[in-house]
């Protein structure tokens, strides 16, 4: 590690950071994706996850798994399709947004370094749901249509647990996706089961930055009372 490079907290100093009031995390989280090469220790990530499994799930199924990958081969399996992925996606939707908005242009060039340093982040973490088994006793069964948004809604909840637990620990953290288009792919290097299946990668590492407030559009400008449109909150006087 350089002299350039900030000073990397130890494991207990990084837990200790978990007293943040929650608002602060939260007015200051952002997608971190360019992090250091350095080992993240699994007490650091293990608590995230522990966090994590605080946030409610649908029915109370506890239906997640986490695999944390650390292994250098596998990174580099999911770093293919990554880059597959990202090269379709930016050609076919980031190129011309990124050349009229500067915002979206920083934000793929963000990207763009995380795929090309994807197998040297410390740690990957793979959300996963399990389907219609719980604890090994309940039998597969088809998903109903109708049941989809609760069956999703139980791990991203978790994720942003996950998420605000690394945030305040000073841990660089993101939610993607585009890593696991091949779900095949990813059951079969992750060995997952049928019924295990991965819905998003946290890539985790110290940041190459630093985190602060985050520039959102005024709450008036996206709430709407009762219907599409009705935004009577656009007066607001803005929050800090």
């Amino acid at each position: 590690m350089s002299d350039t490079v900030p000073r990397i907290p130890s494991t207990a100093e990084a837990l200790a950071r978990l007293d943040m009031p929650l608002l602060d995390a939260m007015m200051t989280q952002r997608a971190v994706r360019r992090v250091y090469p350095d080992p993240v220790d699994d007490a650091v990530v293990l608590k995230c996850i522990e966090v994590g499994l605080r946030a409610p799930t649908g029915a109370n199924g506890q239906n997640w798994e986490f695999i944390v990958v650390k292994d250098q081969r596998t990174k580099e399996r999911f770093a293919k399709r990554y880059r597959q992925a990202w090269a379709l996606y930016y050609r076919a939707v980031i190129r011309r947004a990124a050349a009229r908005d500067q915002s979206m242009a920083k934000t793929a060039r963000a990207v763009q370094w995380q795929v090309d340093h994807f197998t040297e982040i410390p740690v990957l973490v793979v959300g996963c749901l399990r389907l219609g088994v719980r604890d090994g006793k309940l039998p597969l069964v088809p998903l109903p249509k109708v049941a989809e948004s609760g069956y999703y809604g139980s791990i991203y909840p978790s994720v942003q647990n996950l998420l605000l637990a690394a945030r305040t620990m000073g841990l660089g953290a993101s939610l993607i996706t585009l890593p696991l288009w091949s779900a095949t792919s990813a059951r079969r290097t992750l060995g997952l089961p049928h019924a295990v299946t991965p819905l998003c990668v946290v890539p985790m590492g110290w940041p190459r930055g630093r985190y602060g407030p985050t520039t959102r559009k005024p709450v008036g400008e996206i709430a709407h009372l009762d219907r599409y449109g009705n935004r009577v909150w656009l007066d607001l006087p803005p929050t800090s």
